[in-house]
């Protein structure tokens, strides 16, 4: 946040955008979509240190996706 605005919300609508007022709007109407296929996992603090974002716990997943499946074929 920019510190000259630290006490100012910056907002970058205008006024005549009032959605109180919005008759045909609804609330959620895609958070199902959203959410499907989508799995939240808590990942322990040793495992957090080595795999900081969500793209490197996919990557090391895929990789270790791809050696199992490696396997089961060859059994």
């Amino acid at each position: 946040m920019n510190p000259e605005n630290d006490n100012e919300l910056n907002d970058e609508l205008l006024d005549e955008y009032d959605f109180a007022k919005m008759d045909n709007g609804v609330r959620g109407k895609y958070a199902q979509q959203y959410h499907e296929g989508v799995k939240l996992i808590m990942l322990e603090a040793d495992v957090a240190k080595v795999f900081p974002d969500a793209k490197s716990v996919n990557e090391a997943l895929r990789a270790l996706a791809k050696i199992i499946l490696q396997h089961q074929k060859t059994a």
